[in-house]
């Protein structure tokens, strides 16, 4: 799947909730969360779940696990890492710092320049392993 593609899968608000749900609940005991469970939490009936969950799986940004007729759905990120890849470059300078480093001036400033520099940390070093060999 492409990213362009996988921009698409995300631009929907009901799949964001979905994989933000599935996020937050990865440690589940049973290896997942079950239909049930998003229906429940994010107040969206049962076929419009199924439907979203049936794109998520398409675009391999969710894996399924099945229990007897139980299906217990996880977050598996990589497909994002393109995405990752793609917008972390606009988000730092050449000096691999954030845009935005001025002093910031208000709480909301200073999350956006340490989520930003933890993003370019984190490309970076992606970047390195990516680099060895047998990796």
């Amino acid at each position: 799947m492409g990213m362009a593609d996988i921009f698409d899968v995300i631009a929907d608000g009901t799949r964001r909730d979905i994989l933000q749900l599935l996020r937050e609940h990865g440690d589940s005991s049973r290896g997942g969360t079950s239909v049930s469970q998003i229906v429940s939490e994010l107040g969206i009936s049962q076929p419009t779940v199924s439907k979203h969950l049936k794109v998520l799986r398409d675009a391999e940004l969710v894996s399924v696990r099945e229990e007897g007729q139980h299906r217990y759905y996880s977050v598996s990120p990589a497909p994002l890492d393109v995405v990752d890849d793609w917008l972390v470059p606009f988000l730092v300078t050449d000096d691999d710092m954030p845009a935005t480093a001025s002093l910031p001036q208000s709480a909301a400033q200073a999350a956006e320049l340490v989520g930003r520099a933890a993003a370019s940390t984190k490309h970076a070093f992606e970047s390195v392993l990516k680099k060895i060999p047998g990796r």
